[in-house]
């Protein structure tokens, strides 16, 4: 079945306004801030019926923002001017015309139309601000004045950046948390011993507060390289214009662009070295975004283990036990799932592949510019968006209330095979192997098997097959290979 097109209404003739751009006349709805650029954009790209993500709105009209307070103060830009373009940008980053942004995210390249949809709806509200109509570009216009000594090839690239950067805060108080929390079970579960498993088969005892110990470590060392990779992010080639060399740029720009985005955003900024090549490569942004993936695969693969953990609860492992937060069948009465790790699991998948879009975008650039960078700035930003409600969720609404089945633990680590590891030190591999063969075939548990065929004296047994010393560094029993043969 072929899918529906994506249709818009028509607009009522009485309703609209008729502009002009340097391919002719085209109607603009009567009430829109936005104009002829993003009305073009919007009949041209109807393809997902998405609209662009807020922190990339607001890191653009950010951008114009200070781009005003900087030509206000070097002259170039008529203060009344200036006055009203950052007023208009105020009201935008205070969420009064979030439906005037309008551009899908998939659009030509570069990001032209949501660069222009921008200078438009800041134009057009400047002007009404100063007593003029919407469509007139009187006294305010929105390449002149608005996109004063900018491009989209350096707007984009540093809306991405600091669009990231002002998302990277929440992804980090998130994780933190989730991290926290992890920790906390790890110690309130440090007292109980139960069966490891490699390969999906019987390993050596380990405490499950370690498995939540290490849980929490790998969340954080996930997420300190996310923040290194950001830090790259904070170089700045705004003031390259065109092509980084800064064409129609006067020489403060840069500097006073930076000073009034820290001031405007409260980040960490850095005036870039190379305009040319922050142009030119979206590597940073690839690194970040990679940075973001590999947290995500560390995190699936933790929800993972707690979706096998879980796992019963009269026919499997049931070790541990997660807060029940909706029914979990439509046909089977009282079934309860793991929902919360289902849903991690999905969103780091679709994190994985966002990442391969910024990958395979990120490579797409050509000599002096990067025309993807719609669709990576889209990617990346909806990596962020969503890895941290995930994580927020996964920590409130399922960690936090993990409870330890300290019965099912037990009794699966006196059950494992591979407790006759322990034994390996004092009777050798091989017999060692032999015994675990012989507990499997004949459902004995090695203990039992060890002291019905006297193996070890019985004052030792209980020291070698001690349980929780398993679980740390050392010999079982002490003794550090087996006996001599004869001996």
């Amino acid at each position: 079945m072929t899918p529906s097109p994506l249709v818009f209404p028509p607009i009522t003739p009485s309703l609209v306004r008729t502009e002009k751009d340097p391919l002719g006349s085209l109607d603009v709805p009567d009430e829109a801030l936005y104009g002829v650029q993003t009305r073009r954009a919007v009949l041209n790209f109807p393809i997902s019926g998405l609209r662009p993500l807020k922190p990339f709105v607001t890191a653009q009209v950010w951008i114009k923002k200070a781009a005003a307070m900087t030509h206000r103060e070097t002259g170039r830009l008529e203060a009344t001017l200036a006055d009203a373009i950052i007023a208009a940008a105020d009201e935008v980053l205070a969420g009064r015309h979030d439906d005037q942004f309008v551009v899908d995210p998939y659009q030509a390249g570069a990001g032209t139309s949501h660069n222009m949809n921008a200078n438009e709806v800041l134009a057009n509200r400047a002007n009404e601000l100063l007593g003029g109509r919407r469509g007139t570009y009187q006294p305010v216009h929105p390449n002149d004045h608005v996109n004063m000594a900018q491009s989209t090839n350096d707007t984009i690239p540093t809306a991405i950046r600091l669009a990231c950067l002002a998302e990277l805060g929440g992804l980090v108080s998130a994780f933190e948390a989730l991290r926290d929390a992890f920790q906390d079970r790890g110690r309130a579960f440090d007292g109980i011993t139960k069966a490891g498993r490699t390969h999906l088969q019987d390993a050596m005892p380990i405490r499950l507060g370690q498995e939540f110990a290490a849980y929490a470590g790998t969340i954080d060392r996930a997420l300190r390289r996310v923040v290194q990779a950001a830090d790259y992010l904070r170089d700045l080639g705004i003031g390259g214009s065109a092509v980084g060399t800064g064409v129609t740029v006067e020489p403060e720009y840069p500097a006073l662009m930076n000073r009034y985005l820290r001031e405007i955003t409260g980040l960490e900024l850095r005036i870039g070295e190379d305009r040319v090549q922050l142009m030119q490569s979206m590597g940073d942004a690839a690194g970040f975004s990679a940075a973001l993936r590999v947290l995500a695969i560390d995190l699936s693969k933790i929800v993972s283990d707690l979706r096998l953990m879980v796992m019963g609860p009269r026919t499997g492992i049931d070790e541990i036990r997660l807060p029940a937060v909706q029914p979990g069948s439509s046909i089977m009465p009282g079934k309860i799932n793991p929902s919360i790790p289902e849903m991690v699991n999905q969103v780091c998948f679709q994190v994985i592949g966002c990442d391969t879009t910024v990958a395979v975008a990120a490579e797409h650039g050509q000599l002096e510019l990067n025309v993807m960078m719609p669709v990576i700035a889209h990617n990346v930003l909806l990596s962020l968006r969503i890895l941290t409600n995930a994580a927020r969720v996964l920590d409130e609404r399922c960690v936090r209330g993990i409870e330890a089945n300290r019965e099912m633990c037990e009794y699966w680590v006196e059950r494992s095979a591979a407790l006759a590891t322990a034994l390996a030190p004092q009777i050798g591999y091989a017999a060692a192997a032999e015994l675990s063969k012989r507990s499997v075939k004949e459902g004995v548990l090695i203990r039992d098997l060890v002291r019905r065929e006297r193996v070890l004296p019985a004052e030792e047994i209980d020291d070698v097959l001690d349980l929780r010393k398993m679980t740390e560094i050392g010999v079982p029993g002490g003794k550090h290979g087996p006996a001599p043969a004869g001996g």
